[in-house]
């Protein structure tokens, strides 16, 4: 329960701590990796060696992300009506499905519950619940595939030093959270929908481009020549949103401190890279620890790890993979 506690204050903005006390179990693991030093620095040397470079779970992402998404066009174009609407709010074969984060906008801005709000929701909610919460945002977010694509452009203009990167406190995100959620109660009007890159992107892709794109260049180039994936990491509240219920979510990414060599290179490529805290040497207090709700399963830290310390997981059966 402690442990739950930290995870979601780390989702809202809190520095990951060193662990005061270990576990006899972890402190064992610790303690044969490192009684022979120099095998152990051999192992890890042989095993970054023999890591060859994967994008699988990358590759299975942009797939997943680019039909659900295309689902949604082809249904309209082709006049199916198998799913109607956009990602902010739809309809799959008869059952209402409306975003978490649109739903709660919508009723803060009209100060009332809305009982076909509250069905979609539901829906949705149960889910992504199933699903691992912030997965939304990798596996079918289309602002998550474009501005990782972003992302690229960014980390090649930093090593070419003709950019330097900008960080932001991570508690931002939260207070962004309260702020679209107040100004929707006062104004009575959805003003985050209006900004969202997920909306604007979604209905692009299906109704057609309109003005509205020329916000999202505007986040992109921020992002490229200024802060790395800065919507995702310091102001979506959708991610906050979704993270909440990551939190109930059995689907999860596991770390094995037995497994790792605390290479860093997860850490690298991680959107959310303080979920990954525990990866760093002296810092696990379990021999299997859960990386918590605001990861977003993305699966990037599974092909960047050479020796399969991180793994997806449903709690309580058997590993997936």
């Amino acid at each position: 329960m402690k442990r739950q506690w930290t995870l979601l204050l780390g989702m809202l903005g809190a520095t990951p701590k060193k662990p005061q006390t270990v576990p006899q179990p972890a402190r064992e693991i610790m303690a044969r990796k490192y009684a022979d030093k120099t095998g152990f620095i051999e192992e890890k040397l042989r095993a970054r060696a023999d890591h060859a470079v994967s994008h699988k779970w990358r590759n299975r992402r942009w797939a997943v992300l680019t039909v659900v998404n295309l689902l949604f066009v082809v249904s309209f174009w082709l006049d199916i009506q198998m799913l109607e609407g956009a990602l902010t709010g739809s309809r799959f074969v008869g059952f209402h499905m409306i975003d978490l984060n649109a739903a709660l906008q919508v009723m803060l801005a009209h100060k009332h519950i809305i009982v076909n709000l509250v069905i979609g929701a539901l829906t949705v909610f149960v889910l992504w619940v199933m699903l691992g919460g912030r997965s939304f945002c990798s596996w079918v977010c289309p602002y998550h595939l474009v501005s990782e694509l972003a992302e690229k452009a960014h980390l090649a203009l930093v090593r070419k030093k003709l950019v330097s990167e900008h960080e932001f406190h991570r508690g931002t995100r939260t207070f962004c959270w309260l702020l679209f959620a107040a100004l929707g109660f006062l104004s009575g009007y959805t003003v985050f929908e209006t900004l969202s890159p997920t909306g604007i992107l979604s209905r692009a892709l299906i109704y057609g481009p309109g003005l509205a794109l020329a916000w999202v260049l505007v986040l992109l180039l921020f992002e490229i020549f200024y802060s790395r994936r800065a919507w995702c990491r310091y102001v979506c509240p959708i991610g906050l949103t979704y993270g909440v219920v990551g939190a109930l979510s059995p689907t999860r990414v596991v770390f094995r401190v037995e497994q790792c060599f605390h290479e860093g290179d997860c850490r690298k490529v991680c959107l959310v890279p303080h979920v990954l805290d525990v990866t760093i040497k002296g810092r696990a207090d379990a021999k299997v620890m859960s990386l918590g709700p605001d990861c977003t399963r993305c699966g990037l830290c599974l092909d960047a790890c050479p020796n399969g310390a991180l793994q997806f997981d449903v709690k309580g059966l058997s590993r997936l993979l």
